[in-house]
């Protein structure tokens, strides 16, 4: 056994631990127990012994492959296929934002631990903490609304309208189903500054209007609400300011639970008297348009609430500004509405799509909300040493849920979808052509033409025309001896098969052409 065992570690000497052992182990004529002691190994177990053995039953290729089975718990890789889609929904996003003038900023993917705590309720529990790194204790951003306030707060920024596109992490149970990841990306618009009331909060609403219409997910709606006024009912059935915030975080929780179980956790879990509940259940199940905006005015106990009046005289405006703009109808005002982040002051909204899909054939995928946002006056002056406030409204479009809906439809109608932009390939039917074929193409490439060719020295016409048929590319240049010497290359139509012959110095011109016209 000694001797297979020296010819093993010969043989691979990265196992040269797993040999030493198994010399020990031969030495103590196969009998693991009576190996009490091995210096270089240390004592070990009959459990350690039987994964030392099975890994050196398996080749030796297989012992780290095996390792790696699958990705970590929340995250997912993504297909080639999926890039394509998932690329296209941000640049729809994107082009957006742009189209009504926001600038692009990123920020580090962690901050200071500092900068984080204590701005998003009970949901801190879900921000990813990194390892002390030399003195300094850093968290994974939560969301881009946080980083963004700091930027401001560190640069003396007063007045900005930016995008963001970036990843976040939040320790949450996943559901891949409905699109909830631990790792996911978000797309953010904000506008900071002092402006008149409601004029940007508006542009907001109107920007998801136009995102969630463009990508065509079916009918939605948009939940509007305003933290003032939701304070102003917890003072006005009673609830201690002290409990505002874990109130609002239960009310937060009506679009996944029964009014019945929400009212459990507050009085229950959260130590709220049962009729200061039900008072409150009078209020959070209401949702209408403007009229209960007028009604909520008429309210005896809430209109006598300051805050109440504040926040219901700017949702007035609002829906005045959302009128004009053509998308009243697609607004409800939703009392239940709270968004549990604690750095919210002022208007609050998120859209849902409604279970009709925007096909008869799809079936109905609950996602939750896709997008959301709202008013943080707040939350730039809690990062600037003299406090100095800068408000600020924004909103958040839910790139990875948008994505589940968008690859259900993919699956249900079996959508083929490009993976590579190629617009021309280049092709020779015969032999030792290599070197016309890297100099064709290179032209093309300085010409700014998306072009591949095959990496064989004698590629087969047949592979490369299929080839051009399986990935989508619409044209083909044929380069070989009678081209050569005629001066022409024969450009071929990958959809239709037709040939013709092109000189070569108005080969690029006629690419061009066809290509802005397909």
């Amino acid at each position: 056994m000694v001797l297979g065992v020296r010819l093993y570690s010969a043989l691979y000497p990265s196992w040269g631990p797993v040999c030493l052992l198994l010399r020990s182990f031969a030495s103590c004529s196969g009998n693991p127990a009576s190996c009490c002691t091995m210096p270089q190994l240390g004592l070990l177990h009959g459990r350690a012994w039987a994964v030392l053995f099975g890994q050196l039953r398996r080749p030796p290729g297989a012992v780290c492959i095996g390792a790696v089975h699958s990705h970590s718990q929340g995250t997912r890789d993504l297909s080639p296929q999926q890039m394509v889609v998932r690329e296209k929904i941000i640049d729809m996003v994107v082009s957006c934002f742009k189209r009504h003038g926001a600038k692009g900023l990123d920020t580090p993917a962690f901050e200071l631990k500092e900068m984080l705590t204590e701005k998003y309720g009970e949901d801190s529990g879900l921000i990813y903490d990194l390892k002390d790194q030399g003195g300094e204790l850093l968290s994974l951003r939560y969301d881009l609304t946080v980083p963004f306030a700091r930027y401001l707060a560190m640069n003396k920024v007063k007045k900005m309208k930016r995008y963001h596109v970036g990843n976040v992490w939040r320790r949450e149970s996943p559901t891949i189903v409905q699109g909830r990841y631990r790792e996911f990306c978000q797309c953010d618009f904000d506008i900071a500054g002092q402006f008149d009331p409601m004029i940007p909060d508006a542009e907001c609403l109107k920007i998801m209007c136009e995102i969630l219409s463009g990508l065509q997910l079916g009918d939605f709606l948009i939940k509007v609400n305003d933290r003032r006024i939701l304070d102003g009912i917890f003072a006005v059935c009673g609830v201690p300011e002290s409990k505002f915030h874990a109130i609002c975080s239960s009310v937060d929780k009506l679009d996944k639970m029964s009014w019945k179980d929400v009212r459990h956790e507050m009085v229950a879990k959260k130590g709220l008297a049962a009729e200061m509940a039900d008072r409150i259940g009078d209020y959070v199940q209401c949702h209408g348009g403007v009229s209960l905006v007028e009604q909520m005015f008429q309210d005896p106990r809430l209109s006598q609430n300051k805050q109440a009046l504040e926040g219901l005289g700017d949702l007035k405006l609002l829906f005045e500004y959302l009128t004009l703009f053509g998308i009243a109808e697609k607004i409800s005002f939703d009392l239940s509405l709270a968004r549990g982040l604690d750095y919210y002051t002022g208007v609050i909204y998120e859209a849902v799509l409604l279970h009709t899909p925007a096909h008869a054939e799809e079936e109905p995928l609950n996602v939750g909300s896709v997008a959301a946002g709202g008013r943080y006056d707040g939350l730039v002056g809690m990062f600037d040493p003299k406090g100095h406030k800068v408000p600020c409204v924004g909103l958040s479009i839910g790139v990875e849920r948008i994505f589940s809906i968008v690859e259900q439809r993919m699956k249900t109608f079996g959508e083929n979808i490009r993976t590579t932009e190629t617009q021309v390939f280049v092709a020779t039917p015969q032999k030792n052509f290599l070197q016309e074929r890297l100099k064709l193409i290179a032209e093309l490439w300085d010409a700014g033409i998306k072009a591949e060719l095959m990496y064989k020295n004698n590629p087969k016409l047949l592979t490369q025309l299929h080839y051009c048929e399986n990935m989508g590319i619409p044209l083909v240049v044929i380069i070989g001896e009678q081209e050569l010497k005629e001066g022409v290359i024969k450009l071929r139509s990958v959809a239709s098969r037709e040939e013709v012959a092109i000189t070569r110095e108005n080969l690029v011109a006629e690419i061009q052409k066809r290509l802005s016209e397909s």
